[in-house]
């Protein structure tokens, strides 16, 4: 799943006629990285929630084939924030109610593999498996620790949450479909009792939320089009 159903409010005026994940990074919508990386990774299946602006996400994208994917939309009158937007994409995502499934947030710029075998399967008996990242500089005081391999509410040193996680539907089995919920206390909750897993991404990332880290964004894609021209690749 790619959450893409936030209003992009610090990026206006740019979102007041474009939604966010549209918006142009090296020849592509933002979005568009996201649908190679996971195309590349093995996925087939796609999952995007849309609020704002969403019917220009869907006329862009359409049924996925451009990317080589399959495509579904889950449409929000309201932005639902994401554990409420997930709760809603459920039956989309793990129709059996047991099989865990990726999400991405949709305004992130990364080279996180989303075929890492963290990212492709949840140890028995974990609910979630979160990528972490050093902390940029307009989130310094980070998100979570490490601890032996699980992600912990407190500790020290705090990282930011990149926004990937693998997740089990169960962590979601109190939550309603169509209403507001935020993603933190659950795993907060689910943290405290051992059942989330995480790892650190030392490498690019990019938080795309406002117009100077969108340029930031296009200026690293563009480099990294050079690299694989350079390299011989497509």
């Amino acid at each position: 799943m790619i959450l893409a159903a936030g209003r992009g409010e610090r990026m206006r005026p740019l979102t007041d006629t474009t939604p966010k994940p549209l918006l142009d990074v090296a020849g592509q919508p933002l979005i568009g990285w996201h649908l190679q990386a996971l195309r590349a990774a093995g996925f087939a299946q796609v999952v995007i929630n849309h609020a704002w602006l969403g019917a220009q996400i869907e006329a862009r994208l359409q049924d996925g084939a451009a990317y080589g994917l399959q495509l579904t939309y889950s449409a929000e009158t309201q932005a639902l924030e994401t554990a409420g937007g997930i709760a809603t994409a459920l039956p989309q995502l793990s129709p059996d109610g047991a099989t865990p499934f990726l999400v991405v947030n949709g305004d992130v710029f990364t080279d996180i593999d989303f075929a890492q075998p963290a990212l492709q399967s949840l140890a028995p008996g974990r609910l979630a498996h979160l990528i972490l990242v050093p902390n940029p500089e307009h989130h310094p005081t980070g998100d979570f620790a490490l601890a032996a391999g699980l992600a912990v509410a407190e500790g020290s040193p705090l990282y930011t949450f990149s926004g990937v996680g693998l997740y089990h539907p169960a962590l979601f089995a109190q939550t309603p479909a169509g209403q507001p919920a935020k993603l933190g206390p659950l795993l907060r909750e689910a943290m405290a009792q051992g059942l989330v897993s995480a790892s650190l991404h030392q490498g690019q990332w990019l938080d795309v939320g406002t117009v100077e880290r969108l340029q930031w964004a296009r200026t690293v894609a563009l480099q990294r089009l050079g690299d694989l021209l350079a390299a011989g690749g497509d």
